[in-house]
């Protein structure tokens, strides 16, 4: 198993894969802001891989929502209402702190309606492919820290703090490859969906490069899902932040359950050998997304079960993917988080853990935990901005969706509108 000094060393070796910034592209990306940038993509299509793909994403946004499948059916009745805790009063001023300072321009972007389409209109890359609500780097100080407020008051404290992680890693990013003016703590978007109320189902996005959290909430219950988190490189070697790195436990704990398995077992979870597999069929790779399945705009992807039944392993194997699901889970304040982490676990008889690529201690991987009621993806990448052609250690992608119709709350709300809510009971 990896130490944590090799797993440190593997992490900072990013330095030796520097792009060269003399090359048109990282001359172009210095001047621009976000806008500017993104003018790039969408008009003169630029990059055109990315352009191809973003195409092809807004063909997937004009479907109606029906939820990530294992088959294409959607199994209903899996999520209830319930009371979970959390802190909504709180969370309600917090987004009314927010308001009260929104211009009358800011607010006709800011605020749609909770039945709004731009829900899933959000995306990881570093391009604003989608300029709704307010951008933290372009509005006044005082705006900035409401809005990280809410975010503050939303999740838990470890949540937000990994959170806050991944921002200042995009800002040392940005700062690696001289494009601060698209990349930095705060290129982020956050747009709200129907008005905050302590009664009402009502939520807001908070997305932009390598961080995408889709957050709904009623009364005490919350749903964050879809959400994305990426990090390239994943630790800050340098400056004031020195030290912070995200996404290593998902890493360590999935490594940690391979290796644990026996040969007969590994052979069973793994579906294929090499990343970028000669087996694998069109489309199971591509230039964006790689390995992980269920990103930007994949609202309706069916995803079929592969790997291992968590359910056939031993009891500290399944401690392993409890303690997996917790990271992928942090977000959540903890009384949620603790609720969610038992219905996964009433579903191990359905659950898969599957994996791609090799299990030695340097090996990079993909990984997924996939039931009816959560799908986690880890995934190695290749460099984007940074030079390493193959996936590396040092560049993560995660995501979370809850398949069924659970993304965006979509599940309760369809409870909500159906009158199902009868009030809560506590579960204990």
């Amino acid at each position: 198993m990896t130490s944590t000094k090799q797993q440190d060393a593997q992490h900072s070796s990013f330095r030796q894969y520097l792009p060269d910034l003399n090359t048109p592209r990282f001359q172009a990306i210095a001047v621009n802001d976000a806008h500017g940038h993104a003018k790039e993509l969408l008009e003169h299509q630029r990059p055109p891989w990315l352009y191809g793909l973003y195409v092809h994403w807004r063909k997937l946004f004009e479907e109606p929502l029906k939820g990530v499948t294992n088959d294409g059916t959607v199994r209903p009745d899996l999520f209830q209402l319930r009371d979970e805790g959390v802190p909504i009063e709180a969370i309600v001023a917090a987004a009314n702190t927010v308001i009260a300072q929104l211009t009358p321009d800011q607010a006709t972007k800011t605020l749609l309606h909770v039945d709004s389409p731009e829900w899933r209109s959000w995306s990881n890359p570093e391009f604003l492919l989608s300029d709704k609500g307010i951008r933290l780097d372009a509005v006044s100080a005082a705006l900035r820290d409401a809005a990280l407020a809410l975010l503050k008051a939303t999740l838990s404290p470890e949540g937000y703090a990994k959170a806050v992680a991944a921002m200042r890693i995009n800002h040392f990013l940005g700062e690696l490859v001289n494009a601060a003016k698209v990349m930095n703590e705060y290129s982020y978007n956050l747009v709200f969906f129907g008005r905050p109320a302590e009664t009402a189902p009502w939520g807001f996005g908070f997305y932009g490069h390598h961080l995408c959290l889709s957050v709904f909430l009623y009364k005490t219950q919350i749903i964050v899902s879809p959400w994305f988190t990426g990090a390239e490189p994943n630790v800050i070697d340098e400056g004031p932040h020195k030290g912070t790195r995200i996404l290593h436990e998902e890493e360590r704990l999935g490594l940690e359950l391979m290796q644990s398995l026996s040969a007969a077992q590994q052979a069973e979870a793994r579906v294929y050998a090499e990343m970028k597999d000669a087996a694998m069929p069109k489309g199971r790779w591509n230039h964006d997304d790689q390995r992980h399945l269920c990103g930007a705009y994949r609202d309706n992807r069916v995803v079929p079960y592969e790997g291992i039944l968590v359910s056939s392993l031993s009891p500290a194997q399944q401690d392993l993917v409890r303690a997996i699901l917790t990271q992928y889970l942090l977000y959540l304040p903890v009384r949620s988080r603790e609720l969610k982490i038992r219905d996964c676990a009433e579903w191990f008889a359905e659950t898969h853990f599957c994996w791609i690529g090799g299990s030695g201690d340097t090996d990079p991987f993909y990984y997924r935990v996939q039931s009816p009621v959560v799908l986690v993806e880890f995934d190695h990448h290749s460099g984007v901005f940074l030079a390493n052609a193959e996936p590396a250690k040092f560049h993560i992608h995660t995501l979370l969706r809850t398949p069924n119709a659970g993304d965006y709350g979509f599940a309760l709300r369809r409870q909500i509108e159906g009158g199902v809510d009868q009030g809560y009971v506590w579960e204990g």
